[in-house]
Formats: structure tokens, C-alpha cells, sequence
């Protein structure tokens, strides 16, 4: 019992050198954790334009930091961390493509507008584009330019066109055109050559400019005619007048709302869609909730329930011009409003009034 115990309490060289290869190995992925930290809203935003659903570019994140995290210790530096997280998060999405189908609108289906009074047809097998906000794609908080750039870089028309393309080429337009990556950075990524890619990307930009719609490169209002129309736009729809709804809208004007097929062009066409579907029965059954979206503004609707309180009920991403709305998505995926840091349910009063719409 002595010698064991005395034996016990040596300390091997094997136990030693474990000991201090762990405390080594804990410094070098704290090192990792801390440098790759500051880059995880642009690989969420870089995987939410690989994937178009903000819940799976989640998932691959995660996925691109636990492969990094695991191969740190064979990370030599010949590129940036920056550049290998991209690497590796691109790959990791080409992975999860190879089991997914495109993320649509309903304008993306093929099917041409849709008369507002036919019964509303819900396509649940269809595994819908996402809304992402701009906070967590880091479109929020930076110096102007780049607020700009990556606004753009993950507006909704933009997003729901790169899901015509088959994944290696959206990998190679993102990479490209988006990152600015250089073309033989492109092709090592993607095992290819540089010649490859530059032809990829070619035909790439050709089929974006055939499916991109035309409202992607109307006029942006001000950020006062912005303030101004948004305004006005909740308050039609908290009184609920049509009328003012439909003046609201360019002539062109396209609402579309998955889960639900259809899709609807003209401002007349919109209005009888709302006074035909809308379930709302008055002034006061909607409140709406400023939030931004895609580099664009957004806004959470609640509607009243039978328990008099205000309900999640949609989420709606909007692109303004000077004095009208040109195009409204209305998403019915309620776990958005988790995602957008939203309650399922209102409080009593409003949380702002509406002249503070930003």
C-alpha cells in the first residue's frame, strides 16, 4: 500500500509531456478562437449567398469553424486566416448543395402572375428562399462603403437569382465578383484552372443578368424619402386602407409570400389580393414592426387574434423607390421572427410610434 501509493504519486515523463502537449494544444485553438472571431457575420453572410436559407448558412458556419478548429494546428500561414476560413466554408457549402435543390421565390417557379381571388396554393415541399437580417450579415455598423457593399452584395433579388446558378458557378461568382478574390485563388479552391474559372464566370454573369428582375436597379429613395414612404406604408396598413396600400405601390409593383405558389404584379391586382386573402378585419388587426432585411427595409407583422393580443404572423422585405414600393416579399416562415430577435406576441401598446420608422 506504501509503494503503491508513493508510486502514485510520481508524476511520469509520458503523464508530464501529455500534460503539457494539452496545455499547448488548449493555447493554440484559444489563439484560434480569438483570431477567427471577428470573422464570423461575413462567413454567415458568404454561406448565406451560397445557400439562400439564413438557418443552413448557420449550420455551415458552425460546420466551417469545427474543420478549422480541428486542422489549426496544420495551418502554416500561406494564406490569410481570412482567406482560409472563406476556403473552407465554400467547400463546406458545395458539400451541402450536392444534397439540396435551389432555394426559389415564387416568381422564380415559372409561373406567371396569378389572379388574386384563386385559392391560395401552399407549395410546403418546396424548400423556400430565406430572409436574412442585415445585422447578423453584417450589413449594420461599418463606415459607409462598406455598409454599401455589403448591402448589396445580399439584396434579395440578387440572392434569389444566384439560386439559378449550379453551385460550383455561384461559388465562382461569389468568390469573384463579391470577395474579389483573384482568379487562380478561385481554382485552387475549387480543384480547377484559372482558365476554368474565367470562363465559368463568363457564362456565370451572363445567366445573372437574364434572370435578375429589372426592380433590382431601380433608384434607391433618400433616407428621408425612406423615412417618409415607410411612414406612410405602416400606417396604411395598421388602418388597413387598401386604397392607401394600393397608392402606395409602383404600378408594376410584385408581392409574392411563401410558402404560398403565386405571385402577383400590378398595384391593382395587389390591392384586390389584400382585400380578397388578407385575414385582417379592421383598423387595428395589423401592427408592424420595423427591422432591416437584406439591405433593405423590412418589416415583422402581428395580427390580432381572437385573444385580442397581436400575434406573429409574416415577415415583409420590401425594396422602396423614391415614392413607391416596387416589390414586397412577405415570408410566413414564423421561425424568422426568432431569428430577427422578434416575440412571437406584442406587447399591449407599441413598442415605438411611427414616426420612428428608420
Amino acid at each position: 500500500m506504501v509503494h503503491g501509493a508513493r508510486h502514485g504519486g510520481r508524476r511520469s515523463p509520458e503523464r508530464r509531456t501529455r500534460r503539457v502537449t494539452m496545455s499547448t494544444d488548449k493555447a493554440v485553438k484559444d489563439d484560434f478562437l480569438r483570431q477567427a472571431a471577428p470573422y464570423r457575420r461575413e462567413l454567415l453572410a458568404h454561406c448565406y449567398r451560397m445557400l439562400g436559407s439564413v438557418h443552413d448558412a448557420e449550420d455551415q458556419v458552425q460546420e466551417t469553424y469545427l474543420r478549422a478548429w480541428r486542422s489549426y494546428d496544420g495551418f502554416e500561414g500561406r494564406s490569410s486566416l481570412r482567406t482560409w476560413l472563406h476556403r473552407i466554408a465554400t467547400r463546406t457549402c458545395l458539400t451541402a448543395l450536392e444534397s439540396r435543390g435551389r432555394r426559389p421565390l415564387p416568381t422564380g417557379l415559372g409561373e406567371p402572375s396569378a389572379d388574386p381571388y384563386d385559392a391560395l396554393v401552399e407549395g410546403s415541399e418546396v424548400p423556400w428562399l430565406e430572409p436574412i437580417p442585415d445585422a447578423m450579415a453584417g450589413a449594420e455598423h461599418a463606415d459607409p462603403a462598406a455598409i454599401v457593399t455589403s448591402r448589396e452584395s445580399i439584396r434579395l433579388a440578387l440572392i434569389a437569382a444566384l439560386q439559378h446558378l449550379p453551385p460550383r458557378h455561384r461559388a465562382v461568382l461569389i468568390l469573384r465578383d463579391v470577395l474579389k478574390w483573384r482568379a487562380a485563388e478561385v481554382a485552387e479552391i475549387l480543384d480547377t484552372t484559372t482558365t476554368a474559372v474565367n470562363s465559368v464566370l463568363q457564362r456565370a454573369r451572363a445567366r445573372l443578368d437574364e434572370v435578375t428582375p429589372s426592380q433590382a436597379d431601380l433608384a434607391e429613395p433618400t433616407s428621408a424619402e425612406e423615412r417618409a414612404l415607410l411612414a406612410r406604408y405602416v400606417r396604411a396598413f395598421e388602418e388597413y386602407d387598401v386604397a392607401a396600400i394600393v397608392e402606395l405601390l409602383t404600378a408594376d409593383a410584385v408581392w409574392e409570400m411563401p410558402p404560398y405558389t403565386g405571385w402577383y404584379q400590378g398595384a391593382e391586382k395587389i390591392g384586390r389580393l389584400i382585400g380578397a386573402q388578407c385575414p385582417a378585419d379592421g383598423p387595428g388587426a395589423m401592427r408592424l414592426v420595423p427591422v432591416r432585411a437584406n439591405g433593405r427595409p423590412a418589416f415583422a407583422v402581428y395580427l390580432r387574434a381572437a385573444d385580442g393580443a397581436h400575434h406573429a404572423f409574416a415577415l415583409q422585405v420590401l425594396t422602396p423607390t423614391p415614392t413607391r414600393v416596387a416589390h414586397v416579399a412577405m415570408f410566413f416562415d414564423l421561425r424568422l421572427f426568432t431569428t430577427f430577435g422578434l416575440p412571437a406576441v406584442l406587447p399591449a401598446t407599441p413598442a415605438r410610434p411611427i414616426a420612428s420608422v428608420p
